[in-house]
């Protein structure tokens, strides 16, 4: 087994419903657990719950994260995930310490019982994170010991590219994880300064071979990369976004809506 050598596949329609299969290399699933290790540090003690459907590529770090890291998976059967009581449940009787799931579901939760999302490191992605849940999170948990954590990224970049803290309900998607960079273009593939919209690119270690049998999506979605080496590629994501002075990505939208929206939204484009 090689570096570049296929690991998996996974299938996404996106904005079109033409469905294409995003190969993934060993070493970008690799790159995306050694990221998410550096900022999800887990032990012995630690405990995650697995809610996720695993067709779906943010599964990747309910399973693995805990396993390369020595902790735990607790694995939460469909009916206790989409039950809010039951999963509280869980979450007490398995002494869960962290768990990864959608705006949606964290909602539920915290409606039902705040007291079970207290004891949770919180990591929001999927879809958009509501302002007014963001800061609820936030006021629930424990700034420094667990925290809520939000989540940008695509399949075709393995799963998370960006990462941002949250405090309050001013929601941002961070950084780039670990072997990743982002880039805001203009139409020339030009950097535009802070604060001005752009489309968001990506580029680095997670960034996916391709779409299985499918070069010419491959060549317009994933164009050569002007910033970085000979024959490196990057992602271009069809999603709004600029910079913030304090070096944060802001989503604006998608670059084929009529005009740009202020959203917070975790996933690219699908």
């Amino acid at each position: 087994m090689l570096p570049d050598d296929l690991a998996c596949v996974t299938y996404a329609s996106g904005s079109t419903g033409r469905p294409k299969g995003v190969a993934v290399t060993h070493q970008a699933l690799a790159n995306f657990l050694h990221a998410m290790r550096e900022l999800f540090p887990l032990g012995a003690e630690d405990r995650m719950a697995a809610v996720t459907a695993v067709a779906f590529d943010i599964a990747a770090l309910e399973l693995y994260l805990p396993l390369v890291a020595g902790a735990a998976v607790v694995l939460a059967p469909r009916e206790t995930a989409a039950d809010p009581g039951k999963l509280a449940a869980l979450v007490r009787a398995e002494r869960v310490t962290v768990m990864q799931a959608t705006p949606g579901l964290w909602q539920a939760l915290a409606e039902h019982d705040p007291r079970a999302v207290a004891r949770l490191r919180v990591l929001v992605g999927g879809e958009a994170l509501p302002p007014r849940l963001a800061a609820t999170l936030a006021a629930l948990t424990e700034q420094d010991v667990t925290g809520v954590t939000n989540l940008y990224g695509s399949a075709e970049t393995t799963v998370w590219s960006t990462a941002g803290r949250v405090t309050g309900e001013r929601v941002t998607i961070g950084r780039p994880v670990a072997n990743t960079r982002a880039y805001v273009l203009d139409a020339w593939l030009a950097p535009v300064p802070a604060g001005v919209a752009g489309e968001l690119y990506l580029a680095g270690a997670g960034v996916a071979r391709g779409y299985l049998g499918q070069p010419g999506l491959t060549a317009e979605r994933f164009p050569g990369c002007p910033y970085g080496q000979p024959g490196e590629r990057m992602y271009r994501t069809g999603d709004l976004a600029r910079w913030t002075t304090a070096g944060e990505l802001e989503y604006l939208g998608r670059t084929d809506e009529p005009a740009p929206r202020m959203l917070t939204c975790q996933r690219g484009s699908r």
